[in-house]
C-alpha cells in the first residue's frame, strides 16, 4: 500500500512574531510535520532564516519518536551549499533535510559555512552525508527539472545514497502565495508508479482547492501554508488534506 497521508504546514506563513506558539498550536491541530522553508537569496531571490530559527523553535515541538514521525522538521533547503549546512540544521534540531537536486550538482563538498573546496559533490554523496548526520534525506526538483533526472538516484545500489523522500514543487521555489502548478502532477504520477513505497511531497499553492489533484496523482506528503495558517479553523483543513489523499492510498 503506499504511504499515508502526511500534512506539514509551512511555518513561512505562520506569525514571526509568535513563531514557537504557531508552531506548537499546528501541531496540536493535527498536522504531522512541520514544513521548515531555509532560503539563503542565492539559489533563490528571496532570504527567510537559518539554523538559530530552528533552535528556538524546536523546543516547542516535541521531537519525533521515530523516523517520519509527528513533530519532524522538514527543512527544505532553497540554498546554494547545501553541504556546508548539515550539521549546523543537525545540530539545530532538523529530521529530514530536503535539498535541490540543481544545487547538489552544482556546489561543493566544503562541510562547514566558513570551509571551501574545489571538490563538488553530488546528490548520492550529499544523501549519504546527510545520512551519517543522522537525518533523514530528501531531495527536492523545481519545475524545470525532469524527473527522470531522479531514477539513478532513486535506484542506487548503497540504500545509504537513496533519498527518503522526493519533492516535487509545484510552484517555483523562493516565495510563498504563488498559483499551484497542475503541470508539475505528470512528475508526482511518475514517481508514484516507479516507486509505490516513497514518501512524495509537493509544496506550493496546495489547498482545499488544489489537493484532489495532487492527492490523485500520488502525492501523500502534503507542504500547506496559508492554507493552513490563514484559516478560521486550521484542524478542519488539515483533517480535509489528510482524507483527500488516505481515501485515494491503494
Amino acid at each position: 500500500m503506499t504511504p499515508p497521508a502526511i500534512i506539514a504546514p509551512s511555518i513561512l506563513s505562520a506569525d514571526f512574531a509568535a513563531l514557537g506558539a504557531a508552531c506548537s498550536d499546528t501541531i496540536g491541530h493535527g498536522a504531522d510535520w512541520l514544513h521548515v522553508d531555509i532560503m539563503d537569496g542565492h539559489f533563490v531571490p528571496n532570504m527567510t532564516f537559518g539554523a538559530p530559527v530552528v533552535t528556538k523553535i524546536r523546543p516547542h515541538v516535541e521531537p519525533p519518536k521515530s523516523p517520519h514521525g509527528k513533530g519532524t522538521f522538514d527543512c527544505h533547503m532553497m540554498i546554494a551549499e547545501p553541504k556546508k549546512w548539515v550539521k549546523d540544521f543537525q545540530k539545530a534540531g532538523c529530521n529530514l533535510y530536503c535539498f535541490h537536486y540543481e544545487a547538489a550538482i552544482s556546489s561543493t563538498a566544503a562541510e562547514k559555512p566558513e570551509y571551501h573546496s574545489d571538490k563538488k559533490t553530488s546528490p548520492k554523496e550529499l544523501i549519504r552525508y546527510i545520512h551519517d548526520n543522522g537525518m533523514l534525506a530528501g531531495i527536492a526538483i523545481k519545475p524545470d527539472t525532469p524527473v527522470d533526472v531522479l531514477w539513478d538516484i532513486l535506484e542506487a545500489s548503497d540504500q545509504e545514497e537513496r533519498p527518503d523522500m522526493v519533492l516535487v514543487m509545484t510552484v517555483h521555489p523562493g516565495f510563498g502565495g504563488q498559483k499551484f502548478m497542475a503541470s508539475e502532477l505528470p512528475k508526482v504520477k511518475a514517481l508514484r508508479e516507479r516507486y509505490p513505497e516513497l514518501n512524495i511531497e509537493v509544496d506550493g499553492g496546495l489547498g482545499e482547492g488544489t489537493i484532489d489533484q495532487a492527492a490523485a496523482a500520488g502525492a501523500n506528503v502534503i507542504v500547506a501554508g496559508s492554507a493552513v495558517f490563514g484559516a478560521k479553523d486550521p484542524a478542519d483543513v488539515i483533517s480535509k488534506l489528510r482524507e483527500a489523499v488516505d481515501k485515494r492510498r491503494t
